[in-house]
């Protein structure tokens, strides 16, 4: 009988793909053969070798290579390193967790002391928070060729080595008493490290309290830890409502015309650079033409922060810096909504990364979202669009209004993305995210370049509030959330533990400027306030002068940090 399908061609046989030249290689390098915790010491001793030099150069800072002394207190510190991390990581290591444990660590490892050695920073919780939020166009602009170098030989080169490693299981008696083992012997020779420095190693500790946030990957994991568990609690339930009581006060029912008040909240500008302040350029050449009494500059300002997650929070809640409290800022309402409470109409306008939760609630707009013609590109937009439609917004104000502008300002590294070219004045300029490709005077010369254009952006802001002056009585007021550093001791951009950062990353640029109608509805003397802002002032002080040039009575305002109270002719 015929089959009822046709024979089979016989099977052609596959030609085998030639492996490339890279997966040779890769075959060739040899395969270790490891127990878990045989993985967990080579591991950490690559964290401890290479993944700490930051912290043990800080440590060996001051004492002689000649020194045997010192040979003997870094030999210690690299012991205790590997100790410690293996404390650390032990617990979250099984036979199959290992591998992703040490990668993770590994790569976060490279990450973390690029950025620590490329810019000076200790990546403590509050500096972990700030990477957390950074979006993708701020983070994009810290990528460059030295990063892929270095994620190259402290990331890709250990990584390697990971995946070449063939793990040797054991029964899991066997396991447990080598892991207890293991533990035990880490506790005894991190004790021993630590006892034979002790003197010194305690001395170090006690007055740099902030070096622990340079010991690599434990910063991370102990700032990460810190930050959820924050937040945590933060979202565990609402916010805590303030200013219950929160009321307008008796010029709300005299006032012949509107207010509005518009809050601008600059973005890492520093007062050694500020014109108006002394500085040897004119960075605030338009600013400075306001010859007219009305503008009032704040030369010694100082910032709740060092970073925006910080120090946005901070500068709208009570208690400042005078007497910070992150987890009740965090977990409480601000000003806006105590504003908002008492009738005056908020608005947050934001070319930034977002408010932080301090505008919640409330209306908010984005410059990106409204894209003014020509100032917008690759998702970032020049900060001249924050003013767009104010006109119009002025010529509708009704009631009390307050208008918070949150600017893009000097936002580093890439300084000369802040402004357009017609304010490229001061050259050479530096025109790389990478700022150790140029030289201090480029740098300078860009950062010095993106303060021209906030002098020019306030400068139009004041025109456009004294164009309305007959129908609506305004101030502003400009403060930068933080400083920034460029260079000096090897430091760059922001963000360094408040105890020990330089007065550039603390000491902030502050002005405020009246209408004639709103200094004649609050009766402040100009003369006196002029003499007030040659004093020191701070963040603290914003709460409480907002509160005081809006008229809102609540039993959260502190006369005595109303900057305008002293100056008001009839006291309330």
């Amino acid at each position: 009988m015929l089959p009822l399908t046709p024979p089979r061609a016989p099977a052609r046989a596959s030609t085998p793909v030639a492996p490339s030249r890279a997966a040779r290689l890769v075959a060739a390098l040899p395969q270790l053969r490891l127990p878990v915790e045989g993985l967990l010491l080579l591991g950490c001793a690559w964290f401890a070798l290479l993944g700490n030099r930051r912290f043990v150069q800080a440590a060996l800072s001051g004492r002689s290579v000649s020194d045997a002394s010192a040979w003997g207190f870094g030999a210690a510190l690299i012991v205790g390193l590997l100790a410690l991390h293996l404390l650390l990581l032990a617990p979250l290591s099984t036979r199959w967790t290992v591998k992703p444990v040490l990668a993770a660590a590994i790569v976060t490892t490279a990450f973390a002391t690029y950025y620590m050695q490329q810019y000076g920073v200790y990546l403590d919780p509050s500096m972990l928070r700030n990477v957390l939020r950074t979006d993708w166009h701020e983070a994009s602009e810290l990528l460059g060729p030295s990063l892929g170098l270095h994620l190259l030989l402290y990331a890709a080169l250990p990584l390697l080595v990971l995946w070449r490693v063939q793990l040797v299981l054991w029964s899991w008696k066997r396991s447990l008493l080598m892991r207890l083992a293991l533990l035990v012997a880490a506790v005894g020779v991190l004790v021993a490290a630590l006892l034979s420095v002790f003197q010194p190693f305690s001395s170090l500790m006690r007055n740099h309290k902030e070096m622990r946030y340079l010991i690599t990957p434990a910063n991370v994991m102990w700032s990460l830890a810190s930050v959820a568990g924050a937040d945590a609690k933060a979202r565990s339930g609402p916010r805590q409502a303030i200013g219950l009581d929160a009321h307008p006060g008796p010029s709300w029912a005299t006032r012949s015309k509107p207010m509005l008040v518009v809050l601008v909240v600059g973005e890492t500008a520093r007062a050694a650079n500020w014109g108006l302040s002394g500085y040897a350029r004119q960075t605030t050449p338009e600013l400075a033409q306001i010859s007219d009494g009305s503008l009032l500059n704040f030369p010694y300002a100082q910032a709740c922060g060092t970073n925006t997650e910080t120090s946005v929070p901070c500068l709208f809640a009570p208690m400042g810096r005078h007497n910070y409290d992150e987890d009740k800022i965090r977990g409480s309402e601000s000003l806006l909504n105590v504003l908002a409470r008492a009738g005056v109409g908020v608005t947050w306008r934001d070319n930034q990364s977002g408010c932080k939760g301090v505008c919640e609630g409330l209306p908010a707009q984005r410059v990106l979202d409204i894209n003014p013609p020509g100032l917008c590109h690759d998702g970032r937009c020049l900060d001249e669009g924050l003013l767009a439609g104010l006109p119009d917004m002025l010529r509708q104000t009704h009631g009390t209004q307050l208008l918070v502008l949150h600017a893009l300002g000097n936002h580093g590294p890439s300084y000369f993305r802040r402004y357009p070219p017609a304010f490229a004045r001061f050259q050479p300029e530096c025109r790389s995210d990478d700022l150790r490709t140029c030289s201090r005077e480029q740098i300078v010369n860009a950062y010095d370049n993106a303060l021209l254009y906030t002098d020019h952006v306030l400068a139009l802001l004041i025109a456009q509030l004294k164009a309305q002056a007959g129908s609506v009585d305004s101030a502003l007021i400009y403060v930068s959330d933080h400083g920034e550093s460029l260079g000096e001791n090897n430091l760059f951009l922001h963000g360094m533990p408040y105890a020990i950062a330089p007065d550039v990353q603390t000491r902030v640029p502050m002005l405020i400027w009246l209408s004639p109608g709103m200094a004649a509805d609050r009766d402040i003397d100009l003369a006196c306030l002029r003499a007030r802002a040659a004093r020191p002032a701070a963040h603290d002080n914003v709460f409480h002068t907002l509160l005081g040039l809006l008229d809102v009575r609540t039993t959260l305002y502190q006369p005595d940090w109303d900057l305008s109270q002293p100056c008001r002719k009839a006291q309330p």
